[in-house]
């Protein structure tokens, strides 16, 4: 079963048939259109996948996990604004030019993020990374309310932002590779992390290392080791 969500697509493979979700993954891998692939966990290592763990897609939800999430293929029309002039595939019926989002791609992962109020900094430009599960916890923080959660996929508190709160939240960069699959193609990961949760920055199939030079311009930090 396959749910269509804009960027990126959801299979499903109810009977978790390990030998079936490795040939749909390998399929997928060699396609044009496809930049990263990540299966669920429960299926061990797959040639050519990285573990849908890597980027906060498994935890305890009450609805079901996807056997594999299909990041589809992003690229720039302009490499001098590679993120103002981002086209990525998308499993949409929106015609082209109305845009869309739920890809891999730095121009969907790189978002503005605007708080005012008495309790955030006056003109403040928070440099360290964010996504919107840092929302809730925040506003949470804020009411002063218990915000009970059954798994530990939260965001965190955007001190950096709040009257008071330090300049900046201490953050690394780091990168992910899956082992080779089909035709020596991996999934790369880049990724941050901030107060002990994981920013995903982007995903990039390639055979071989990846070009960290085509990624300059996307990415929100520089290159980091591999491991």
């Amino acid at each position: 079963m396959v749910a269509a969500n804009g960027g990126s697509d959801l299979i499903y493979v109810p009977d978790g048939d390990r030998a079936l979700i490795a040939r749909i993954a390998a399929f997928l891998l060699k396609q044009d259109y496809v930049d990263g692939v990540f299966v669920d966990d429960g299926a061990g290592e797959i040639p050519g996948a990285l573990p849908l763990t890597a980027v906060n897609l498994r935890g305890k939800a009450r609805t079901a996990t996807p056997a594999i999430v299909v990041a589809l293929k992003t690229f720039c029309l302009d490499a001098d604004d590679p993120l103002g002039s981002a086209v990525e595939i998308s499993d949409t019926v929106i015609p082209h030019g109305q845009g869309m989002h739920g890809s891999f791609g730095r121009a969907d992962t790189m978002n503005t993020m605007i708080a005012f109020g008495p309790d955030f900094k006056r003109g403040f430009v928070d440099r360290s990374p964010a996504s919107n599960a840092d929302v809730p916890v925040t506003i949470a923080k804020l009411l002063g309310l218990a915000a009970p959660g059954r798994g530990k996929l939260r965001g965190r508190v955007l001190a950096e932002a709040l009257v008071g709160g330090p300049e900046q939240i201490p953050s690394t960069c780091g990168v992910a590779a899956s082992t080779p699959g089909p035709l020596g193609l991996r999934t790369w990961l880049h990724f941050q992390e901030a107060a002990g949760v994981r920013y995903v920055d982007a995903a990039k199939k390639a055979e071989g290392d990846v070009s960290w030079d085509r990624w300059a311009d996307e990415l929100a930090c520089a290159k980091p080791p591999a491991r």
